[in-house]
């Protein structure tokens, strides 16, 4: 038997750049963390920086959603858009740079498989490392992790796919909430001491919930850490999937998906949620109304030649009845009540992201904290959804 046998795998996990001379890291200085109110309001804060405007901050990003949804495809997309600098969701620039990709429940092979259906044809960027091994977060997970990242500066972005395998084993005598609170708290140290987006990959419960937060699989301890949260639903009508959004820096939104299943993208719908996660018939009904508020069910007519009157006539009520219109006493529709008062259309849409973040600009380096410990029915009226 060799005396040299070979290393545990996952030693392999975060390759170093060997024929590279190691150049020591930036010296991170703690940031000032006590003010007066006067001092605090005075001082000059940047904005946070972007690995996807309007949707992924830095910070920690729980991204959840149930089995075989599609989240490990959109996570893998996303980030060869931010390591080639390109576009995510094939509509949102982004700025490039390098990117850490965790596949801990994937095979070179299939890896190789999924990106040469995304990149269809065009270069891998040599800004994306993928890791198919790596420890929990306790046992030098986040230690392998700080390495990659003094060695890479200007990382943009660390995608862990899936958070279970990372988390390691829960502390000993604490709760539940805890637990989850700690085991997110690994990361989240991380992406403020280095200011990038850490994108975690969950699951979420067996049973919905109106509320998509409480969605998350564990206790509220796990949304409760992370910056912002993401789930990635199901959806009827046109639309694939819903992104739920929400965080501190992050705003409140929803974004109608499409997946298209030879490239393995999802791309970005034009429009509001609403009208891509309806049927056919409804659809048309909403944006007839937007563009000629005060309609009445015969004036749609003519956009629906294949549906008779009477559902035109029934599906305007049910979607007043469920929110989706709004109806005055002599049967004239409005897309909401504000427009039916004014009498002046307005066209909602798609909760906007901002294209040109302030960290596309050049502009000083932020502060980050101190990494301590580290190494470095549908209703189908008339037409099928």
């Amino acid at each position: 038997m060799s005396a040299n046998p070979i290393p545990p795998l996952h030693l392999y996990s975060v390759p170093s750049d060997t024929e590279v001379a190691p150049v020591p890291p930036p010296k991170r200085e703690r940031p000032r963390t006590a003010w007066t109110a006067d001092q605090l309001m005075a001082a000059n804060f940047p904005e946070p920086k972007w690995a996807v405007p309007g949707i992924l901050a830095e910070g920690v990003s729980l991204l959840a959603g149930p089995p075989k949804v599609g989240k490990s495809w959109l996570s893998l997309g996303l980030a060869l858009a931010v390591a080639a600098g390109g576009q995510a969701f094939d509509s949102v620039p982004v700025q490039g740079g390098p990117v850490l990709y965790l596949a801990l429940e994937d095979t070179p092979r299939r890896l190789q498989t999924r990106m040469g259906k995304l990149l269809g044809g065009q270069p891998a960027p040599a800004g994306l490392t993928l890791v198919t091994e790596c420890p929990p977060f306790p046992q030098g997970g986040t230690e392998a992790i700080a390495q990659w990242l003094d060695r890479n500066p200007n990382a943009r972005m660390v995608v862990i796919d899936v958070f279970a395998k990372m988390r390691g084993q829960a502390p000993q005598g604490i709760s539940a909430y805890d637990a989850d609170y700690v085991s997110v708290g690994y990361a989240k140290r991380l992406a403020d001491h280095y200011g990038i987006a850490v994108v975690l990959v969950h699951h979420v419960r067996k049973a919905g919930s109106d509320d998509f937060l409480t969605e998350v699989s564990g206790t509220n301890g796990i949304a409760g850490a992370a910056d912002a949260t993401l789930v990635l639903k199901r959806a009827r009508g046109q639309a694939d999937g819903i992104l739920h959004v929400t965080g501190r820096d992050v705003d409140e939104a929803e974004y109608a998906l499409s997946f298209q299943p030879a490239s393995g993208a999802w791309h970005l719908l034009d429009g509001p949620v609403s009208d891509h996660t309806v049927g056919d018939t409804r659809a048309t009904i909403l944006r007839y109304v937007r563009a000629h508020p005060g309609a009445k069910p015969k004036d749609m007519a003519g956009e629906l030649p294949h549906v008779d009157m009477d559902t035109i006539r029934r599906t305007c009520a049910r979607m007043a009845e469920a929110g989706q219109l709004t109806r005055d006493g002599s049967g004239r529709y409005y897309p909401d009540t504000e427009t039916r008062t004014q009498g002046a259309p307005e066209v909602s849409g798609l909760s906007g992201c901002p294209v040109n973040p302030p960290d596309l600009q050049e502009r000083p380096g932020q502060s980050e904290l101190e990494l301590s410990g580290l190494s470095g029915t549908d209703e189908a009226e008339g037409t099928a959804v």
